[in-house]
C-alpha cells in the first residue's frame, strides 16, 4: 500500500464486523425452527397463509433483508474505523511561554464597587489578555472553594473566550475562597509543560483570602520556575456582598459583610512569586504589563523543523452510502394483503 493510500485511523473498530456471524447463525436457526413449528401439523405450507392471514417471506427474501442490513452495518463500522487517504504535511508549532489564569469566582466577586461588578470586570480582563496576546499559550482555572479547570494551557485561546460568559459566582456549590487548592491544581497543569519556556500564573481576585501558608507556597512555586502575577479587582472602599437569593451576606452578628480589595496581600503574593502586581483598569496598560512580564523567556513561539501529517478524512463517504440504503425503508409501500388472492 502506498504511503498516502488508504489508511484507517482506528482499525480496531473492524472487530464489530464479527457480530454479523452470530446474527446470521441466529437467523438461520430461527428460520429452520419456524419451518418445523407446530402450526405445520395442521396444514400444508402453501395453505398456511389462508389460516394465519400473513405470508412468511421466502428464504431468498429473508436473506436479502439480512444482507441489506449487514451492508449498512458494515458501512457504519468502516466509517467508525476512520478511512482516510492523502495527507498534507504541516510544520509543528513549538510553544514558548505559558500563562495560566486563576480567576476568582467566589461570592465577594459579585460586589459592584467597580462597574458592573468585580467578576464582570475580571472576565473583561481575561478577554483583554486573549485579544492582546501575541505569543503566550493561555489556560484558565476558575476557583472558589474548589478549583475548576476551564481550559488547560494551549494555543486555543478561543475556547477560553467562549467559556467566559458562563462563569458566575453561582457555579461553586460551597461558599468561600480557597487559593491553595487552585495553586496546587495550577502546579499540576504547569508541570506537564516542557520547561524550556517561562511558566507563569496570573491570579485575578480581590485578595479576600484567609489561608495560612500562601506566601510560602507561592515562593516554593517561584523556586521551581513558576512565577505568580496578581491582578487586583475592586476598590479600597469595597462594598456589601450580595446574597444568592437577594439581600446581603451576613456575618455572625447579623450585619452585612463588606468586602474590600486587599491589595497588600496580592502585592505580597506577587512579590513572593517574583511576579508583577497590577490593579484592573479600563485601559490596556495592566494587561500589556502582565503579558510582557509573562513572556520573559528567550524561547518564543515558533515553527519547528518537525512536520506532522494532516490526513484527509473520508469517513463521511460510507456514511452517505449507508444513508442512501436506509432511504429505501422510507418510501411508500403498497398495502399488505392478508393472504393470497383466491382464484
Amino acid at each position: 500500500m502506498a504511503d498516502g493510500g488508504l489508511h484507517l485511523a482506528q482499525p480496531a473498530w473492524l472487530w464489530l464486523l464479527a457480530a454479523l456471524v452470530p446474527v446470521a447463525l441466529w437467523r438461520w436457526r430461527s428460520a429452520a425452527k419456524a419451518a418445523r413449528g407446530p402450526i405445520h401439523r395442521y396444514a400444508d405450507a402453501h395453505l398456511l397463509p389462508y389460516l394465519t392471514g400473513s405470508r412468511e417471506p421466502a428464504a431468498g427474501e429473508r436473506w436479502g433483508r439480512f444482507l441489506h442490513w449487514a451492508a449498512i452495518w458494515t458501512l457504519l463500522v468502516v466509517a467508525l474505523a476512520g478511512p482516510r487517504w492523502d495527507y498534507a504535511e504541516r510544520p509543528l508549532f513549538q510553544s514558548g511561554d505559558s500563562l495560566l489564569v486563576l480567576l476568582d469566582i467566589s461570592r465577594s466577586m459579585q460586589v459592584d464597587d467597580v462597574a458592573p461588578n468585580r467578576l464582570a470586570r475580571a472576565r473583561q480582563e481575561v478577554a483583554d489578555l486573549i485579544r492582546l496576546n501575541q505569543e503566550l499559550r493561555l489556560g484558565l482555572i476558575a476557583f472558589a472553594s474548589v478549583p475548576l479547570v476551564i481550559s488547560p494551557v494551549s494555543e486555543d485561546t478561543a475556547a477560553i473566550g467562549n467559556a467566559l460568559p458562563a462563569l458566575s459566582t453561582d457555579l461553586p456549590e460551597l461558599p468561600g475562597s480557597r487559593l491553595l487548592p487552585a495553586l496546587a491544581r495550577a502546579e499540576t497543569l504547569l508541570d506537564g509543560i516542557p520547561p524550556e519556556g517561562a511558566r507563569s500564573i496570573l491570579l485575578i481576585s480581590d485578595g479576600d483570602f484567609a489561608e495560612p501558608g500562601l506566601a510560602e507556597k507561592v515562593a516554593d512555586l517561584a523556586a521551581r520556575g513558576i512565577h505568580l502575577h496578581a491582578l487586583g479587582v475592586g476598590t479600597a472602599e469595597g462594598g456589601q456582598v450580595p446574597a444568592p437569593r437577594g439581600g446581603w451576606v451576613l456575618d455572625r452578628e447579623g450585619r452585612p459583610v463588606r468586602s474590600r480589595l486587599d491589595a497588600a496581600q496580592l502585592r505580597e503574593l506577587a512579590k513572593a512569586g517574583d511576579g508583577l502586581y497590577e490593579e484592573a483598569t479600563y485601559r490596556d496598560d495592566d494587561s500589556l504589563a502582565i503579558l510582557s512580564a509573562a513572556a520573559a523567556s528567550p524561547v518564543h513561539a515558533s515553527l519547528s523543523d518537525e512536520r506532522a501529517r494532516i490526513w484527509n478524512e473520508r469517513f463521511y463517504l460510507p456514511v452517505l452510502i449507508a444513508m442512501a440504503l436506509l432511504l429505501a425503508h422510507f418510501r411508500p409501500r403498497a398495502p399488505r394483503r392478508r393472504g393470497p388472492e383466491r382464484p
